[in-house]
């Protein structure tokens, strides 16, 4: 099937360069202080010129309007994690940008409230993160995808959480998402990505 691919939390050219050369149709920058993937708003902007077609999205946890002022030039969609309907609803009403919701999923249960609680143009489902974590995603975290079997999420939605390139192929094949979405599982080091692993991930999910 086709994928879409977002690989998140880039920081230096070289990186999205190599997203962009191996058929990425997304990149990411986080913009959260705690991540060691953390970006200023105006090196995003940079790295994201001239990207031709590929999408850009910031990530943000809970952030307030200042932040999200200071970065949305830069994006093409904004993905906020920590955050209720409501809040997705006035982003998108303020920046006329597509706005994807992170739900941390754990339990079926997890999957069944996050479709209830709607929100967002797109639904992204990611590991929960686990207890006295500092960040809501880009732990290395993989849970159950047979969790979301059978259930009618009904919009856009997309799969993280613990991918790399040797499982990717398997979450395509058995979840069938439109989206993945990887950030730790192509790295040498927190925040470091590595570009030969950014290509396998494209590779290994380009011919699931």
């Amino acid at each position: 099937m086709t994928v879409d691919i977002k690989i998140c939390g880039l920081t230096t050219r070289e990186t999205v360069d190599g997203s962009v050369a191996a058929g990425a149709s997304h990149i990411g920058f986080v913009f959260f202080a705690a991540s060691p993937r953390d970006i200023a708003p105006d090196r995003a902007f940079a790295l994201g010129r001239d990207i031709g077609h590929v999408a850009r999205v910031g990530v943000f946890v809970a952030p307030d309007d200042a932040l999200l002022d200071r970065a949305a030039p830069a994006l093409d969609i904004i993905q906020l994690h920590g955050v209720d309907a409501a809040r997705v609803a006035s982003v998108r009403a303020r920046y006329g940008l597509p706005v994807w919701r992170a739900a941390g999923v754990a339990s079926r249960a997890d999957v069944v409230a996050a479709v209830a609680a709607g929100g967002g143009d797109r639904l992204l489902f990611d590991a929960k993160a686990p207890t006295g974590s500092a960040l809501p995603g880009g732990n290395g975290v993989r849970f159950d995808w047979r969790l979301l079997d059978g259930v009618d999420i009904g919009r856009a939605w997309g799969l993280s959480g613990g991918l790399d390139a040797a499982t990717v192929g398997d979450a395509v094949r058995f979840a069938r998402p439109p989206l993945v979405d990887v950030s730790s599982g192509v790295e040498d080091a927190p925040g470091v990505k590595s570009v030969s692993k950014i290509k396998a991930f494209i590779a290994a999910a380009r011919a699931a």
